[in-house]
């Protein structure tokens, strides 16, 4: 089957282009700028998309599956109206573009696994949020959600259409995972904030994994929160890296810095979500990193 992958050049991109090639698949990435995307499996191919117009690579999809990752870096700088705006922007146009060239295809795509993030669900530190959880408030929610709208319309052609909401994603290539062991090989290690917060973790192998899941599994259609069925405190997971980098775990580090540092951005930190990959569970789907301890041993050997 081929695949494409919008937003494919990042690093859960390239982890899940890898994936799809091992298992017999064909990738192809959809890149603003295909000429520096290097060190892509033989076989692979960038090509190149504005975001905003379906020439040149919108015949690509016609019975594919399509995977839509495309949208700019929430963590890479301070919340500001203008990043907000950038923020979405990025997300509905290029969303609405591959909605276009879905309308165009012949035949049409067999799946969309579209991109989302629990933040959908908003901050709580105590309750429990399953795919039938109601939207949440705030502006990663109101963002998540409008992401997930764009492309509600496929349905309406016949696509199958699996919307991933994605927890924190786990990798030493990128992501969260090298700003939160920084300070623990520094000798300073420990909770963000009050450390209550939920951390709805996930190892990028079963991001990936599950991703193909959702691509062959021909019944799987609707929401799936993508995160380990054992999220934990910030202040608990600060412990299992302590424990696995053999360092101590105790500083916290404070709330005010950090709203003073990163503004609003600090929410992304210093609030969580306590979300279960329920649906995922149910249809079968067996988890190759299920708790902290051992995702972290793996990802640090």
């Amino acid at each position: 089957m081929r695949v494409v992958i919008a937003g494919g050049s990042g690093f859960i991109g390239r982890a899940l282009t890898t994936r799809l090639v091992a298992a017999g698949h064909e990738a192809v990435l959809l890149s603003r700028t295909p000429h520096r995307v290097t060190g892509l499996p033989v076989g692979v191919c960038a090509v190149g998309w504005d975001g905003v117009t379906v020439e040149k690579w919108g015949d690509l999809v016609a019975g594919s599956a399509v995977v839509n990752l495309a949208g700019e870096s929430i963590a890479s700088g301070r919340w500001s109206e203008r990043r907000k705006r950038r923020l979405r922007e990025s997300r509905l146009r290029s969303t609405q573009t591959l909605v276009a060239a879905i309308e165009r295809a012949d035949p049409a795509p067999t799946v969309l696994v579209q991109g989302s993030a629990v933040g959908f669900y908003g901050p709580e530190e105590d309750q429990i949020f399953t795919e039938a959880s109601p939207a949440g408030s705030g502006f990663l929610a109101e963002l998540c959600g409008d992401w997930e709208a764009a492309s509600s319309s496929v349905e309406d052609l016949g696509v199958r259409r699996a919307v991933i909401r994605t927890g924190v994603v786990l990798s030493p290539e990128g992501g969260a995972l090298p700003r939160i062991l920084l300070p623990f090989r520094l000798f300073a290690g420990g909770p963000v904030g009050h450390g209550r917060q939920w951390l709805p973790w996930i190892h990028l192998i079963d991001e990936v994994e599950a991703i193909r899941f959702l691509i062959e599994k021909s019944e799987a259609a609707g929401f799936f929160n993508l995160t380990s069925p054992n999220p934990l405190t910030n202040r608990e997971f600060a412990k299992v890296v302590g424990k696995t980098l053999k360092r101590p775990s105790f500083m916290p580090a404070p709330a005010l810095a950090l709203r003073l540092l990163l503004g609003e951005m600090a929410d992304l930190v210093l609030e969580g979500q306590r979300a279960l990959p329920q649906r995922l569970e149910e249809l079968g789907y067996r988890f190759r990193f299920p708790t902290a301890e051992t995702a972290l041993l793996d990802l640090l050997e």
